[in-house]
């Protein structure tokens, strides 16, 4: 069997892998295994001088490994850019913090001493998706291998190159071998992997779909997972909003990996005194941005991933518009090679139609009207998922105020959603559990140890 590496800009093949074999996926548990009872051992401080160099290596690489993304996913390249050099600032971040995140923690008890330990469960499956092909991986492996588990990436199949030069940086960083490794397999050998007793833990990023299989292996045998599912992201402005700004952020955060993104906005809900003024700066600012080769440092839009991710997408756009949406802008798609799609707005958006009820994972953004505050609020809700939210308001107490009443693991006042080492991330609903970064996201792949002593 063998992975193809295709060009979504243009359909061509770029490269072809072996598929990972049975007898190199033993060999890779065992491996893992192996080296996880060596590297619990090692010292926090040995830990982050590999990481140290696997962030040097990163931002001395970074156009080349954008490069990389550029051809096998269409990320356009100064994005691409900025993306490598987030996964360099995690490693540092986690490097500098992992010893002061979990260190021992005394409690007051009724024996002589007692405190919590962390402790690290051991080899950790990490199912990793092709939108941010080295962020999502780092963003994981950073404070795992921090913590003192060991790594096994299963990637996307359609970044097989990326995947592999993932394990190069951690290998070329001096990690010992076994402590990151990367498996070539699709998705069926998934719950192979989840159900094999060397792996201790899973942890996922990718559809709520996906989510939920994945859940349900490693619930069979009784192991820890961490979820960061799918986003309908809504972005809120408000009546006393800064229109202008909003709208500017707004393109922005829909068109960010031209659109790819389970934290890009996606229903951009503006209560009806700003409605107006609104879609129709906002419009304008999708018009602007320019689509093309994603290797052109102009671009700022570029394929989709995947021919059939976009005309999945160009039939939710069409489902809802027979549904009653109204196009102000795009909705066809384009001529010639590749999986290109244009900006594409949607007014008159409601319930019932795809660009409400799903994840639209591409640039579509649908417009939608509200009455007032609470009624944003209640539209904001109205979605299965429950991962991030923008809103727009010049009140500092009343932004807070509308933040504590909205469904999602972040929330942004005056800006677009983003992850940060510093913060956690994640989300409610059927965007998942579980956190990533920060110190929270450290202590989900520990043992949370009790030591008592009378």
């Amino acid at each position: 069997m063998s992975i193809q590496s295709i060009n979504p800009a243009t359909g061509d093949v770029l490269e072809t892998f072996d598929e990972t074999g049975d007898s190199e996926i033993e060999r890779i548990l065992s491996g893992a295994r192996a080296a996880f009872q060596e590297w619990r051992r090692v010292p926090y401080a040995t830990r982050a001088v590999h990481m140290d160099k696997a962030a040097h290596l990163l931002r001395a690489r970074k156009t080349e490994y954008a490069r990389v993304m550029a051809l096998e996913m269409g990320k356009p390249l100064t994005q691409g850019e900025a993306e490598v050099d987030k996964c360099a600032w995690a490693c540092e971040y986690y490097a500098a913090h992992a010893e002061r995140l979990l260190a021992e923690q005394p409690r007051e008890t009724d024996a002589s001493r007692s405190y919590v330990r962390f402790d690290p469960l051991g080899p950790v499956l990490a199912v990793m998706p092709w939108n941010f092909p080295f962020w999502q991986v780092f963003r994981f492996a950073a404070p795992a291998l921090m913590a003192g588990n060991v790594g096994v990436l299963k990637h996307a199949s359609n970044v097989p190159r990326c995947a592999v030069t993932i394990e190069e940086v951690f290998r070329d960083a001096g990690f010992p071998r076994g402590v990151f490794t990367t498996a070539l397999v699709g998705s069926s050998a998934v719950a192979r992997l989840v159900s094999d007793p060397r792996i201790a833990a899973a942890t996922l990023t990718g559809s709520d779909r996906a989510g939920s299989s994945i859940a349900e292996q490693a619930g069979r045998e009784l192991k820890k997972t961490v979820l960061e599912l799918g986003g309908s992201d809504p972005f809120v402005v408000l009546g006393d909003a800064d229109v202008p700004a909003a709208a500017r952020v707004a393109a922005d955060a829909r068109l960010v990996n031209s659109g790819q993104s389970c934290i890009a906005a996606k229903r951009f809900i503006a209560v009806e005194a700003v409605a107006d003024d609104f879609t129709a700066r906002f419009v304008e600012e999708l018009k602007a941005r320019r689509v093309g080769d994603p290797l052109a440092r102009e671009t700022q839009v570029g394929p989709l991933a995947r021919v059939d991710l976009r005309d999945a997408l160009h039939q939710q756009v069409e489902e809802s518009l027979k549904r009653g949406a109204k196009l102000l802008l795009g909705g066809e798609i384009p001529p010639g090679k590749g999986a290109f799609y244009p900006p594409t707005a949607l007014a008159e958006v409601d319930k019932g139609m795809a660009a409400f009820d799903e994840e639209t994972f591409g640039p579509v953004a649908a417009v939608i009207r509200a009455r007032d505050e609470g009624d944003a609020i209640r539209l904001a809700n109205d979605s299965p998922f429950g991962l991030g939210a923008s809103v727009w308001t010049r009140d500092r107490a009343r932004a807070e105020q509308v933040a504590s009443q909205i469904e999602a693991g972040n929330v942004f006042v005056n800006g677009l959603v983003k992850s940060d080492p510093r913060l956690p991330f994640g989300g409610v609903k059927r965007s998942g559990y579980g956190r990533e970064l920060s110190e929270y996201g450290i202590r989900e792949f520990v043992n949370i140890k009790t030591v008592w002593i009378a």
